[in-house]
């Protein structure tokens, strides 16, 4: 079986941090996709353009 950086990165994770300290890290993850979708609705509001919005939120090993 071929290990992926993306694979290896999760295995790490699960290995290294808590599970309360991975949660926050997922949880700020969470925030910044969040402030991004803000961000980019000003910016579609401010040029007068219908906001994006992805069908599903994007996730930062996936």
């Amino acid at each position: 079986m071929r290990t992926t950086i993306g694979t290896a990165i999760r295995l790490a994770e699960n290995v290294l941090l808590a599970g309360g300290r991975r949660q926050a890290r997922l949880n700020a993850w969470s925030a910044v996709c969040e402030n991004r979708r803000h961000a980019a609705d000003r910016e579609a509001a401010r040029i007068g353009l219908p906001a994006h919005r992805p069908t599903r939120p994007r996730t930062h090993l996936g």
